[in-house]
C-alpha cells in the first residue's frame, strides 16, 4: 500500500499560507502591493482588533471585470508574468499569484471591484462590479455590486487554522507591525496617498508627496529630517538615494534603518553591511545609524525570487552594490566632516607675550588679564574672552582653558570649543598611520621580549606582516614571546605589552562592531579592516594623555592637522573630538 499521497487542494493552500501569511502585516503588505501594481493613488487600510478580527484595504486602481476577479483567487494566477524569462526581470511589486488564494484559504474574504477607464484590456469603466464572497478558500457568492477600484474585506484571519492564530502577539505588537509595513510602502511610494485607521481611529494620514524627503517629513516631522543627511549618486549601472543620520543623531538600537531595492522594501545584509562601514570610526561600535537607502537598479541584476514573502534579494554582482553603497554613504558623511571649524588662524591677532591681550570691543579695545593656572604649577595660559566681535587664532599659540581630564576651552570665532585633545590626537595619528604618513620606524638599540597571552600571541604572529607596514618590526621568539625590533617613533615611549595586547584584542574581536551584519559581507570590506584596527589601536597608545597637559603651541598645532583630517570630528572609536558652542546656543543657555 503506498504511504505518499497527494494533498488536498485546501490544505496544500493553507500550507502555502503559512509561507505567505505569517501576521496581520503580511496581509496587509500583500494587498496593498496589489493596489500599487494596479496604478492606485489613493490607498486606504482599515483594521480591527489589531486585523485579527478585519483588514480592509481600498483603492483608486484599475480594478478587474468578472472574469479576471473569479481567477485572481486561483493559486499561481496573476497578471505579472507571462513567461519563464520574466521571472529574472521583475519589475513589479507582485508576480507570483498566491498572495490572495492563500489569504482567502486562512480566513473569510470579500472582494469588491470594477475596471477603471482606460484600462488596456477592458472594453469599457463601468460601476457595476463583482462581489465574491470566499470563507476558507471556497467561494460562497458572487454578486453584482457597485464599486470603484478594489475593495478586498478579510475577516478572522485563521479562523480555520487557531494553531497559527494562538501564535499572534499582543494587539499593541501587531498593531507595530502593521504601522511599520504601512510606513515602509508609503516611503518608497512617495506618489500615492495612504490613510490607516484602527479601530475606527486615524492613525496614519499620508497625502501625496512630491518628493521621498517630502514623505520622510510627513512621517517623522522636520526635526527628525533635519538631522539627516540627504545624498544621491548614479553610475551606468545603478542609482542610490539615501537619507542618512548625522554622526551625532545615532540611536541605541536599529530601529529607523530601510533597505528600498526598486522601490520595493527589503532586508539585506549586504547593503546594510555597506552602511555600517561607512560610519565604521564615526560612531561608537554600540550605536546604531539611521537610514534610509533607495537603490534601483536593472531588475535583471537582481533576483527578488528569493523568499516566500519576498523580503530578501539575491544581486548578480553582490560586490559591485556593496561598493557603490558604501562609497555614497562614506561620501555624504566625510561631507559632513567638511564643515569647515569656526576658529581660522588670524595672523594679526597674536596674545601678547605678558599674559596681558587686546581684545576687539568694536569701539574702544580694552585689556584684560586672561591665565589658566594648573595644579602642577605648569606656566599659565592665556584665555581670550569669548564676543562676537573676537577672532581667534591657533597661528603659533593657542589660548585656552584647561577643564580637566582631556578637555580643553578654546575661543572660537562667534563661540567657543571644547576639544578633547587625546581624542583629536588619535584621529590624526590614526589618519597618518593608514595612509603612512610621518611614519618613522626606530630600530630599538635593545630589542625588547614581550610576553603574551597564548591567544594574542597566535594573532600577533598571524599578523606579523601588517604590523610591520605600520614600522612596528616583530619576530617569534617561542613560548608565547615575541622580539620587538623597531617601532614608529610616535610609539617609542609606549607600553608595548600593553600595546600588544590590545591590538590582539581588536583583532580578535574585529566583527564585533560590524551590527551583525552576515559573514557574506565580510569579504566585502573595500579596504582591510585588520590595518583600520590595528591604525587606531596604534593611534590610542601614540597620543597625549590625560596627565600630560598640552601647551598652547602644541594645541595650536593639534588643531590645525585636526582640521587637515578627512573626518575631523571623531576619534577612531567614534567618540567626539570636540563640540562647538556658538554664541548663539550661549544666549539662549543665559536667556538671552
Amino acid at each position: 500500500m503506498s504511504i505518499i499521497r497527494v494533498l488536498p487542494v485546501s490544505l496544500r493552500n493553507k500550507i502555502a499560507a503559512g509561507e505567505v501569511v505569517e501576521r496581520p502585516a503580511s496581509v496587509i503588505k500583500e494587498l496593498i502591493e496589489n493596489s500599487i501594481d494596479a496604478g492606485s493613488t489613493r490607498i486606504a487600510v482599515d483594521t480591527a482588533h489589531a486585523g485579527k478580527r478585519l483588514i480592509k484595504v481600498s483603492d483608486n486602481g484599475s480594478g478587474m471585470e468578472r472574469e479576471d476577479a473569479l481567477l485572481a483567487f486561483e493559486r499561481y494566477a496573476t497578471s505579472k508574468i507571462r513567461e519563464e524569462q520574466d521571472l529574472f526581470c521583475i519589475s513589479t511589486m507582485g508576480f507570483r499569484g498566491e498572495a490572495l488564494s492563500s489569504i482567502a484559504a486562512v480566513s473569510k474574504m470579500k472582494l469588491a471591484t470594477a475596471p477603471q477607464a482606460g484600462i488596456p484590456g477592458y472594453d469599457h469603466q463601468s460601476s457595476i462590479g463583482t462581489c465574491i464572497e470566499i470563507a476558507g478558500g471556497d467561494i460562497k457568492e458572487i454578486l453584482e455590486c457597485p464599486a470603484s477600484g478594489t475593495a478586498i474585506e478579510v475577516k478572522d484571519l485563521f479562523y480555520n487554522t487557531p494553531a497559527r492564530r494562538k501564535f499572534l502577539k499582543s494587539d499593541t505588537t501587531e498593531n507595530y507591525h502593521i504601522i511599520d509595513t504601512i510606513t515602509r510602502e508609503a516611503i518608497s511610494h512617495f506618489s500615492i496617498g495612504f490613510t490607516l485607521r484602527m479601530d475606527g481611529a486615524e492613525a496614519l494620514n499620508l497625502p501625496s508627496a512630491s518628493s521621498h524627503k517630502e514623505r520622510l517629513l510627513q512621517i517623522y516631522g522636520k526635526e527628525f529630517v533635519d538631522g539627516l543627511m540627504e545624498t544621491e549618486v548614479q553610475d551606468s549601472r545603478m542609482s542610490i538615494k539615501a537619507f542618512l543620520s548625522k554622526t551625532a543623531q545615532v540611536r541605541n538600537n536599529k530601529a529607523g534603518q530601510f533597505v528600498f531595492i526598486n522601490r520595493r522594501p527589503v532586508k539585506d545584509q549586504s547593503v546594510t553591511y555597506a552602511v555600517y562601514k561607512a560610519y565604521e570610526d564615526r560612531i561608537p561600535r554600540d550605536k546604531h545609524p539611521l537610514f534610509f537607502i533607495l537603490l534601483e537598479m536593472d531588475p535583471a541584476k537582481v533576483d527578488f525570487n528569493v523568499h516566500p514573502a519576498k523580503r530578501e534579494v539575491r544581486f548578480e554582482d553582490k560586490g559591485s552594490v556593496f561598493t557603490f553603497v558604501h562609497k555614497a554613504a562614506r561620501t555624504a558623511l566625510m561631507s559632513q566632516s567638511a564643515i569647515p571649524a569656526p576658529h581660522p588662524p588670524i595672523e594679526e591677532n597674536r596674545v601678547p607675550a605678558d599674559n596681558s591681550r587686546t581684545v576687539s570691543t568694536g569701539s574702544q579695545p580694552v585689556v584684560t588679564n586672561a591665565y589658566e593656572a594648573y595644579g602642577d604649577g605648569a606656566a599659565h595660559k592665556a584665555l581670550q574672552m569669548v564676543s562676537e566681535h573676537v577672532d581667534t587664532l591657533y597661528s603659533g599659540s593657542t589660548p585656552f582653558l584647561y577643564l580637566g581630564d582631556t578637555l580643553v576651552a578654546i575661543p572660537g570665532r562667534g563661540g567657543i570649543i571644547i576639544m578633547d585633545y587625546h581624542a583629536a590626537h588619535e584621529r590624526i595619528n590614526y589618519e597618518r598611520f593608514l595612509r603612512r604618513m610621518d611614519i618613522r620606524s626606530c630600530p630599538l638599540l635593545f630589542p625588547q621580549q614581550v610576553k603574551l597571552q597564548t591567544g594574542d600571541y597566535r594573532v600577533i604572529l598571524d599578523n606579523l606582516q601588517v604590523l610591520g607596514e605600520f614600522g612596528l618590526e616583530a619576530e617569534d621568539f617561542g613560548h608565547g614571546a615575541i622580539i620587538v625590533r623597531s617601532l614608529p617613533e610616535a610609539l617609542r615611549d609606549a607600553d608595548l605589552g600593553s600595546l600588544m595586547s590590545d591590538v590582539a584584542s581588536a583583532l580578535l574581536n574585529k566583527d564585533a562592531g560590524s551590527a551583525g551584519a552576515a559573514d557574506s559581507g565580510k569579504d566585502l570590506e573595500p579596504l582591510d579592516s585588520r590595518k583600520r584596527l590595528i591604525a587606531a589601536r596604534l593611534a590610542c597608545h601614540s597620543s597625549i594623555r590625560g596627565k600630560e597637559v598640552p601647551d598652547g603651541a602644541r594645541l595650536a598645532a593639534l588643531m590645525k592637522s585636526l582640521d587637515a583630517a578627512d573626518n575631523p570630528n571623531t576619534c577612531p572609536h567614534g567618540r567626539p573630538t570636540r563640540i562647538v558652542i556658538s554664541l548663539g546656543d550661549l544666549r539662549k543657555m543665559f536667556k538671552k
